[in-house]
């Protein structure tokens, strides 16, 4: 495996100036970025076939062990606040249990029954999305939780670092940021995780504005939870609706600081027909607008 190689160039990377040793991560770090580049098409085709697997009941599914499970956890944790994805639409296998998020739990990795088990316990099935994650592409945990997870008529994704590797055979959507060796022999945290991490950020926002989550470049979806949010949902409702700040405040929170419905009522729809007109379009607020726009 690339990832795990020993580059020649850094072999003496300890007697290296500091300035020097952290120059050449920072190299590390930018290439990592630029393996993405080939992936996009299979980025954006993994997401468009995610966001119509999900409809209306699916469950986003993160799976891995290590840095790749705790950065596909860290992702899949930020949708609920910035989307306004489900929480109960929302799981998360991590080998070892979520208790590996903040301390190594040997051997978890290679337990492949468990993340054969783990998915069936879930109860996944044809509706899910289900996303693996693995440096190497070969973690038995994850790899059983993705062919577990296909066997169940779930949908697959699998993000990984190395060519070739068993984990984009198994998966219906691989996606290969090949990163090469480290800096630092086999520390898969920095390049692999750096890409990887990427790559999850644009795979499920692409998910997100395919659901229709985005209105305008705008996070429509998004959860106010503290002043500096709730500022910025008045701002939006200003702006979508073409109100002033005043009228923005009063509808949103009329529409209980839900940001899109905030924008309906900000426009003269009473809050009940809104909100029906939110349910009947999947929640997408631009084909709400559409829609307001033929009654003119």
């Amino acid at each position: 495996m690339n990832t795990e190689a020993l580059d020649p160039r850094y072999r003496d990377l300890d007697l290296w100036p500091t300035d020097l040793a952290v120059e050449a991560m920072l190299e590390g770090q930018m290439a990592a970025i630029a393996a993405i580049q080939t992936q996009t098409h299979a980025i954006a085709r993994a997401a468009e076939a995610a966001a119509e697997r999900l409809g209306a009941t699916g469950r986003l599914v993160f799976v891995g062990a290590g840095t790749s499970g705790r950065l596909a956890v860290q992702d899949g944790t930020e949708l609920h606040p910035t989307f306004g994805w489900p929480m109960e639409r929302m799981v998360f296998r991590m080998a070892g249990g979520l208790g590996a998020l903040t301390e190594a739990y040997e051997g978890a990795e290679d337990d492949a029954k468990a993340g054969c088990a783990e998915v069936a316990e879930a109860g996944i099935g044809p509706a899910d999305v289900v996303i693996g994650v693995a440096a190497s592409g070969r973690t038995p945990y994850t790899v059983a939780a993705i062919e577990q997870a296909r066997r169940l008529g779930a949908l697959t994704i699998g993000i990984a670092n190395n060519a070739g590797s068993v984990l984009a055979e198994k998966a219906e959507h691989a996606i290969v940021a090949v990163t090469g060796s480290e800096v630092v022999a086999g520390s898969t945290r920095m390049k692999a995780g750096t890409a990887q991490k990427a790559v999850l950020n644009l795979l499920s926002t692409a998910i997100m504005i395919r659901r229709g989550l985005v209105y305008e470049g705008r996070m429509v979806a998004m959860r106010i939870s503290n002043a500096k949010l709730l500022q910025r949902g008045r701002g939006m409702v200003q702006d979508i609706a073409g109100v002033d700040a005043e009228a923005a405040a009063q509808a949103l929170e009329a529409a209980g600081n839900e940001i899109r419905l905030g924008a309906i009522v900000a426009l003269g729809v009473p809050v009940r027909e809104g909100q029906d007109l939110l349910d009947a379009n999947g929640g997408d607020l631009r084909k709400v607008m559409r829609a307001l726009e033929r009654r003119d």
